[in-house]
């Protein structure tokens, strides 16, 4: 992980506003990064911070899935995403494959304005840092049963 991180931002239209606050806080440290967006979000935040960040689609409309792509490929070091606890989401299930590929990738996961204000204020995060690695070759190695279809 390099000094300048990729960072990916997503936020629930319930905690958007919260973003936005939050962002404006961390304008300047935000500014040094390379910053990804899903739709609304990534349109709110450049418009209103004048920042260049890569703009998603729209979470419901794949933006989340998009994001997920950014994890898997290694191209996101960090997802700050706001989520509202409080909210049924019809895409919930891509909210939940966001967290779990950031846990399954290792790479830093704020969900809420409180932990966020940790990570940026972290001194590991304007630095180069190597993240401990995930071993998964004993997942990729199992034996699958096969089924063999009946006569």
């Amino acid at each position: 992980m390099q000094a300048r991180k990729r960072i990916g931002l997503v936020a629930h239209d319930a905690k958007k506003a919260e973003l936005l606050d939050w962002a404006r806080e961390h304008r300047d440290q935000l500014a040094a990064h390379e910053l990804w967006a899903t739709g609304t979000t990534g349109a709110m935040l450049a418009d209103a911070l004048d920042l260049d960040i890569h703009r998603l689609k729209s979470g419901p409309l794949g933006g989340d899935q998009q994001m997920g792509a950014l994890i898997a490929e290694g191209r996101l070091d960090a997802l700050i995403f706001f989520a509202d606890p409080m909210s049924a989401m019809p895409h919930d299930v891509d909210v939940k494959a966001l967290v779990r590929l950031s846990t399954v990738y290792n790479i830093v996961l704020a969900c809420n304005h409180t932990t966020a204000d940790f990570v940026m204020g972290s001194p590991l995060f304007d630095t180069p840092y190597t993240p401990a690695s995930t071993d998964y070759s004993s997942y990729l190695e199992r034996v699958v049963p096969s089924r063999i279809p009946e006569s």
